[in-house]
């Protein structure tokens, strides 16, 4: 089945959240935000994952979700959205860049997630709210962070096999997992974002793995969206 395809191009006086328009206005919704993420188990495997990413131009951020179908790991639907950038890069405020984007894309998906995969942090942020955390709370769905690269913390190298873990650790506390996604490879950074867990967490993010390192819906999100940013 292809999937289906859809793009929205939203002025930012149509977004349904205001967004904060500097740094200060920024770390006091973080602040107010955080109290509000809960870190529970989520039982089973959710019926459609989405996967959200964000690529940028000049002044121009264009964001992807592609709705994948689990356990059959099918993609189902892509949908995106292209809008002004409208905040500075700053380290650990990554939501209010990509944030009001990836929400304009999720809205244009015909079939509301389960729960969100995003390359980011969830808890594992200096203040605890990074994207996942934050765009979780705001649409009140459980959200996992899936990153790249550690943004804050310390942790042991885990077992060369897929599946392998070793915990996150910052400011005394377990707030994510270096995860093997395949064998001898380097591993991603999981960390839960709003209504789920960490070993719930790591679960989900093996069963949308495939062949590669990086979950499929958020392959998929990242390649789309770098496809809207060189089409223009």
């Amino acid at each position: 089945m292809r999937p289906r395809y859809s793009v929205s191009v939203i002025p930012p006086s149509r977004l349904p959240v205001r967004w904060p328009g500097d740094i200060r206005e920024a770390r006091e919704e973080q602040e107010q935000l955080r109290s509000r993420v809960r870190i529970v188990p989520f039982s089973g495997m959710p019926p459609f994952v989405a996967g959200v990413d964000a690529a940028f131009s000049d002044a121009t951020v264009f964001a992807a979700a592609c709705l994948y179908r689990l356990p059959e790991l099918d993609c189902m639907e892509q949908a995106s959205a292209v809008l002004p950038l409208r905040f500075p890069y700053v380290p650990g405020y990554l939501s209010f860049r990509e944030g009001p984007a990836i929400i304009a894309a999720l809205e244009r998906l015909n079939q509301r997630p389960d729960l969100l995969l995003l390359d980011g942090q969830g808890i594992a942020h200096p203040r605890g709210i990074g994207i996942a955390s934050h765009l979780g709370v705001l649409l009140r769905i459980p959200t996992i962070g899936c990153a790249k690269t550690r943004l804050v913390g310390e942790h042991r190298e885990p077992g060369k096999g897929k599946g392998a873990w070793a915990e996150l650790r910052y400011e005394g506390r377990t707030v994510g997992a270096a995860l093997r996604t395949r064998d001898a490879v380097r591993p991603v950074y999981v960390s839960p974002g709003h209504l789920i867990d960490l070993e719930d967490s790591i679960r989900v993010v093996l069963g949308c793995t495939g062949r590669y390192r990086l979950p499929e819906p958020l392959r998929s999100a990242d390649r789309l969206s770098r496809e809207r940013r060189r089409g223009g």
